[in-house]
């Protein structure tokens, strides 16, 4: 399900993924489906960790980049699942073709 709240999402983000919703920041954004896909593979990661355990998955990965990289955005971009995601964004395929637990490929 699509929700738009531009008030949710982190200011320089367009959407994000809270099992089993996906938030846009505007509607316009709706006919995006590369973010659409993105989003729906962090749908299926949290489904994966059971959604608690990959938030604090995401948010300790992060932390560890952060202090490696000293950068918030390499940080981010660094994250596991991040980069299964922009990997494979613009393969309208992927979700059907992708085995479980593959964000671990991108540790």
């Amino acid at each position: 399900m699509i929700l738009f709240s531009r008030y949710l999402i982190p200011k320089n983000y367009t959407g994000l993924a809270i099992y089993p919703f996906i938030f846009l920041k505007n509607k316009s954004l709706s006919d995006n489906w590369v973010l659409i896909n993105h989003e729906r593979i962090h749908l299926k990661q949290q489904l994966e960790l059971l959604w608690i355990f990959f938030f604090i998955w995401y948010t300790l990965e992060f932390l560890f980049h952060l202090v490696v990289f000293r950068n918030w955005h390499k940080a981010y971009k660094n994250i596991s699942f991040e980069k299964e995601a922009y990997q494979n964004e613009g393969n309208p395929n992927y979700l059907n073709e992708r085995k479980p637990w593959s964000f671990l490929e991108y540790l």
